[in-house]
């Protein structure tokens, strides 16, 4: 396996694939970056990292860590880009599969094409931001593979991808942005704590409490994980990756049973149904939003004035209702004749309308400029609306924070974010999606509460500096003790001392920090190994796969049942792709797309695709590469 990246990703992807699937890797990193740099230089303050470090020192003091390090037996190579000689010298046109994860697409995407014609048979993982050029690069990659290889008899299924062995050379697109938003996303959410898209469908799994005795807990559709027994322990150390007392992936029904007073994540529903957005019609905009509050108070002062001059006509001329509010707008706009020989009331009137009438016309002039004004901006940047609560702060508008806003919107949460950049990639997708955007540094006095971050149910800290989001999250915690806190943190070690350090000050309050390269390796390192990933959802510090398998050529899974086919800790078959095989389970139409309430007894068969959850190492021994053992 070949790596080639400049960024933290690269680096624990190597170890994905070093410690856990056994494979000799060849990293590729830029010179003098053999230790992902931290991202704090530069607005950071000196005396703040040391007090970071110190603290991530002190709360690892005895504990398991990861280690991200490089691990025995990977070469390593340094290269200032990945040029032919660069990739030829690092083995390619012998290794099985290449990952391209340099964060500049255009970098990865020139790669990629060298790669290719060095080695037809190569498999490919780029990391693209960009989506709809990543399928063009993913289609033309494949079939200068088919064209170079001779694989004349590979065919693609109904989703794009090759089936049978033409996978062993497909060419797979992912995005970190895309892989770990849903994660972001579902730990912020009101009743949601993991979600991930399966094939078009948001699967929602939810982690829940120990039952209390004599309560029967809702199994839901089925048991991801059972947690560990020190996850609700403020003291405790969070389950690891080796530890024994952890979490326990994938368990059977016995397992289940037997687990007493642990929590439980299970599979609840297929659909997200959350807090909806105020019903507005389309392209119409709000009469606040056009005027601002002082404005507004003018204008209603000046109908209350001309309310109050037409009454007091009516009682000093005895006219009629209808007639005297005329004979007062003709006043009030200076086109009524002088009220010469009329009663000293009539007189004094008029001359109060028309000095109401001097007042209107500034009035009148700034609705004028305030609505077209408002009408010029409603492409802008929108403020955040009066009285708005119940809402998710969203800080940084890079590229994890515009994919994480998109599904935010896409599940209809409200949304007010926070970006110092104008020029943020995700400003133009704000301005799309008309989500009120505060333009300032969320370390500076007044940010946060422009955003409205005492109404709100949640925060989200995504910028890319990691003492800006722990900044913001210590503030934000001092304002909203209560308030769900999501930190975006480089480095695993720190954001598990960071998560264990605020879960012990707040206990009552949920805080989750994530490192995007420790929730994106998988999914990379599994595409590396020939399979369709589709999602991840952290268990803890565990990782739970979501793939798209084709069962033939699959011992474990070809002729078995769905109960024979499930391995306790390491796969277990979710659903059943039926727009792959019309006939499947008899229980939907050709093209219906996914079944989830597959029985216990059916027989997968070679042509079936379904979507199971697995383990890394359940994973990996479901591909059945030779897998080596340690030296």
């Amino acid at each position: 396996m070949v790596v080639c990246g400049d960024d933290g990703l690269a680096h624990r992807l190597a170890t994905e694939l070093r410690g856990v699937y056994r494979e000799q890797v060849v990293l590729v990193v830029p010179p003098s970056r053999r230790t992902p740099p931290q991202p704090m230089a530069g607005r950071a303050r000196a005396a703040s990292a040391a007090l970071f470090g110190r603290m991530v020192t002190a709360v690892n003091r005895g504990t398991d860590g990861s280690d991200d390090t490089l691990v025995p037996d990977e070469r390593v190579m340094e290269a200032a880009e990945p040029t032919e000689a660069v990739l030829a010298d690092a083995g390619v046109d012998r290794a099985a599969a290449l990952a391209l994860v340099y964060d500049d697409d255009e970098t990865n995407i020139r790669a990629a094409l060298t790669a290719r014609r060095l080695n037809p048979r190569l498999r490919l993982v780029l990391r693209l931001y960009n989506r709809r050029l990543g399928q063009h690069i993913e289609e033309l990659l494949d079939q200068a593979a088919e064209l170079a290889a001779g694989a004349t008899a590979g065919h693609r299924d109904g989703h794009g991808r090759h089936g049978g062995h033409g996978a062993d050379i497909a060419t797979t697109v992912l995005s970190d942005a895309d892989t770990t938003a849903p994660a972001l996303v579902a730990t912020a959410l009101v009743g949601t704590s993991k979600v991930v898209d399966a094939e078009g469908l948001l699967l929602r799994a939810v982690e829940r409490r120990p039952p209390r005795p004599g309560e029967v807990a809702d199994p839901g559709l089925c048991t991801l994980a059972l947690l560990s027994a020190t996850s609700n322990d403020p003291a405790g150390a969070e389950g690891s990756e080796d530890s024994g007392d952890g979490p326990r992936l994938l368990p059977d029904a016995e397992a289940v049973a037997a687990a007493t007073g642990r929590g439980a994540v299970v599979l609840e529903q297929v659909s997200y149904s959350g807090p909806p957005l105020p019903a507005r019609r389309a392209g119409v905009m709000p009469f606040a939003s056009l005027f601002s509050a002082r404005l507004r108070w003018s204008l209603a002062g000046l109908v209350a004035a001309v309310v109050a001059l037409a009454v007091a006509l009516i009682v000093v001329t005895d006219d009629h209702p209808l007639h005297a509010i005329y004979i007062t707008l003709l006043d009030l706009f200076a086109i009524n004749d002088p009220a010469v020989g009329a009663p000293l009331g009539q007189q004094v009137l008029q001359l109060l309308s028309g000095l109401v009438g001097l007042l209107l016309l500034p009035v009148l002039l700034a609705a004028v400029l305030e609505a077209l004004g408002t009408f010029r901006t409603a492409s802008a940047l929108r403020k955040p609306p009066r009285g708005l609560s119940g809402h998710v702060v969203l800080l940084g508008l890079g590229k994890i924070g515009t994919r994480v806003l998109t599904r935010l919107r896409e599940l209809h949460i409200p949304v007010v974010c926070v970006e110092a950049d104008p020029e943020a990639r995700g400003m133009a997708v704000a301005r799309r999606l008309r989500v009120p955007v505060v333009v300032g540094d969320v370390t500076q006095e007044g940010v946060l509460e422009s955003a409205k971050i005492h109404r709100a149910d949640a925060l989200l800290a995504l910028t890319s500096v990691d003492t800006t989001n722990l900044e913001a999250v210590l503030y934000a915690r001092s304002v909203r003790p209560d308030l769900r806190a999501v930190l975006r943190l480089y480095d695993d070690d720190f954001a598990k001392a960071v998560y264990r350090t605020l879960r012990t000050a707040h206990p009552a309050a949920l805080t989750r920090s994530r490192s995007v390269s420790h929730l994106a390796a998988p999914a990379f390192a599994g595409a590396m190994m020939g399979r369709q990933i589709l999602g991840a959802i952290p268990v803890e510090r565990r990782v739970l796969l979501f793939a798209a398998v084709v069962v033939d050529g699959h011992p474990q899974l070809e002729g078995r049942t769905v109960a024979e086919a499930f391995r306790p800790g390491a796969w277990r078959v979710l659903a059943l792709d039926t727009a792959a095989r019309g006939d499947a389970a008899g229980a939907e139409p050709p093209g219906s797309g996914l079944v989830w309430d597959l029985p216990d007894t059916y027989v997968l068969r070679a042509g079936d695709r379904v979507v199971l959850a697995a383990t890394r190492r359940g994973l990996a021994e479901l591909l059945g590469r030779r897998t080596r053992s340690p030296r």
